[in-house]
């Protein structure tokens, strides 16, 4: 414990928010000095050996461009680790990015944010990922716990606090009460989904095939989950499936509601669902305190408002949501008996 002290005092100790769709990564007294899309660009020979050639933007970058012989992967599926050993060159790499690109004496502590509800292999692969990307010590929490912290509730007091964290491919629902959940609920349901959403709707209204990005970039400029009285309109090009030549189409912000409203009412279900299970006091503090959202999702125009509107309560979007995890994970380094008391074995 003593040695673990003394080095602490010389290492860069990390937080990492491992997302499905970025990765936020914070160091104690430098703040946040990576953000990411958890993307990384592999080349596999003829006996199956992987040749990392990108990670990140620039790997982002080459999704639905590469050649046969590269593929862009995304080591992480519905917020869980699914290519293990590329999840660890992409741990490795964002580690390396944070010293510099120096071998580094002393190996950082490390925090990575977990969904609820992860299993134990998952947690164990996860630890594993982060232990032979070259931390000294692994810390788990779940991210409704680093969303709350960064959003600034007080979550160590003895009231409800209720926080809802849209990520890319889960939600994680939590009332937290005396730095513990309470009542949880997690979906694998994220901005992925909406994305697919709406590749889907396209795919059956307009015979017309477009890739994962283009659906994303649909979602952010026209996404709304509730109707507005200015329509909005945006040109989509894609792939004619019955001709198989480009061609263009236009979609309004109505249409892109209608594709996106199953996801999102799976998202208000878990959040009814646990109201319905959390305790008549903790229920009554969240009457007054009202509903946190957090990450990517919480930017999805009018849901604040559809939410509000399904539950009664008030509700409150995150300073940052896209970085409330890391911060809050970022906020748990410099406090070792919180993080004790948060940290999932």
């Amino acid at each position: 414990m003593i040695i673990n002290s003394i080095l602490g005092l010389f290492s860069n100790d990390l937080a990492v928010d491992l997302g499905t769709a970025n990765t936020l990564v914070y160091v104690k007294s430098k703040g946040i000095v990576a953000n990411e899309p958890s993307v990384v660009a592999v080349q596999e020979d003829s006996r199956g050996q992987k040749k990392i050639l990108a990670v990140g933007k620039e790997a982002y970058e080459m999704v639905g461009r590469t050649p046969g012989s590269i593929k862009a992967i995304r080591p992480l599926r519905d917020g869980v680790i699914a290519d293990f050993d590329v999840a660890q060159k992409m741990l490795e790499y964002f580690i390396r990015k944070t010293h510099n690109n120096r071998k580094s004496l002393v190996r950082p502590r490390i925090i990575v944010s977990v969904p609820i509800g992860i299993t134990e292999v998952e947690k164990r692969a996860v630890k594993e990922s982060a232990e032979a990307a070259g931390a000294r010590e692994v810390f788990l929490i779940e991210e409704t716990m680093s969303a709350a912290l960064g959003a600034g509730m007080p979550v160590t007091e003895p009231a409800g606090n209720m926080v809802v964290d849209i990520g890319g491919g889960t939600t994680g629902v939590a009332v937290i009460s005396l730095a513990g959940i309470v009542v949880s609920k997690s979906v694998k349901v994220g901005g992925d989904k909406l994305d697919e959403s709406i590749l889907q709707y396209v795919k059956r209204n307009y015979n017309m095939l477009v890739g994962e990005r283009t659906a994303e970039q649909v979602k952010k400029k026209l996404g709304n989950a509730i109707a507005n009285k200015d329509i909005a309109v945006m040109q989509v090009k894609g792939r004619d499936l019955r001709s198989g030549i480009p061609m263009t189409i236009e979609i309004t912000s109505e249409e892109v509601k209608d594709a996106m409203s199953e996801p999102i009412s799976v998202i208000i279900e878990a959040i009814k669902q646990t109201l319905e299970r959390t305790p008549p006091e903790l229920s009554a503090d969240i009457v007054d305190t009202g509903i946190m959202l957090a990450g990517g999702g919480a930017l999805l125009g009018g849901l604040d408002n559809l939410i509000k509107e399904e539950t009664g309560l008030p509700v409150k979007i995150a300073d940052d949501p896209l970085t409330c995890v890391v911060l809050g994970s970022g906020a748990a380094l410099s406090q070792l008996d919180i993080l004790k008391e948060i940290s999932v074995s």
